[in-house]
């Protein structure tokens, strides 16, 4: 046995893990009057939270740290990592003149790899699923999609499919965590999903996703969280104070037991 598969099999094997998905609004609140990153790392630094899922996010922006004086001098989801996740990956999926913005995935767990694939659908949205697979102590493989879909309804169709797509090419008994924001308000997604396996985590445990949409209101079920060969507790959407004026969006948090 090699050091490093020695290093790996005396490590404790991990069977519960804390997730957030939350789009980030790329910092700002509601209404982009408030640039509120740093108020939303330090909510999110509060909770015990092993993955952190993260929709429109910037990477680069040329143009803001001019306006707004706490702007960070790294990128939001390096920023947003700080020393509480040591790992993290980046999927560039919007790219303009002033810079650029995706979706991130934070892990206090090692990244063996990632890729994020394009989900764009014409030329109207750019759109990705970034994969990344994790480095969990146990018995199997555990991956993580962090999804962000396009606002019309035919095109999400087809984006669910190429991560039906992308599933059936994961080994069949690892672990896999979807979440982030799927813009389903008509509820479609769940039925389309179980086909490749996947169960939602706040359907299965109260009936319906969580209302997340407009996070000071919420009304639409825009974010989820769906997992194979994995079950979800605790699941909660956090729509109080202060995490309803730190994005558009409520959070999600889910534990999940491998």
């Amino acid at each position: 046995m090699s050091p490093e598969s020695l290093r790996h099999s005396q490590r404790p094997a991990v069977h519960r893990l804390r997730l957030l998905t939350v789009n980030t609004h790329k910092g700002f609140n509601v209404f982009n009057r408030r640039f509120i990153l740093p108020e939303l790392r330090d909510a999110v630094r509060t909770l015990s939270t092993e993955l952190v899922f993260l929709q429109e996010v910037h990477g680069t922006h040329h143009r803001h740290p001019l306006r707004w004086k706490e702007w960070p001098p790294t990128p939001q989801y390096e920023f947003l990592a700080d020393s509480m996740w040591p790992e993290f990956a980046y999927g560039r999926n919007a790219v303009y003149p002033d810079g650029d913005h995706g979706n991130a995935l934070l892990s206090k767990f090692p990244i063996l790899a990632f890729h994020n694939h394009d989900v764009s659908i014409g030329d109207h949205e750019v759109r990705g699923l970034l994969h990344a697979e994790l480095d969990v102590p146990g018995d199997r493989e555990v991956h993580a999609i962090c999804v962000h879909l396009g606002l019309r309804e035919s095109h999400r169709r087809r984006q669910l499919r190429l991560l039906c797509g992308l599933l059936a090419e994961l080994p069949g008994d690892a672990a896999v965590i979807v979440a982030g924001d799927f813009n389903d308000w008509r509820r479609t997604a769940d039925p389309l999903l179980a086909e490749c396996g996947l169960h939602e985590v706040f359907t299965r445990a109260y009936g319906a996703p969580a209302k997340s949409f407009p996070a000071r209101w919420p009304l639409l079920p825009l974010d989820r969280v769906y997992l194979r060969n994995a079950s979800g507790h605790e699941a909660r959407a956090l729509t109080r104070r202060p995490w309803s004026h730190l994005s558009d969006h409520a959070p999600l948090s889910v534990e999940v037991h491998l």
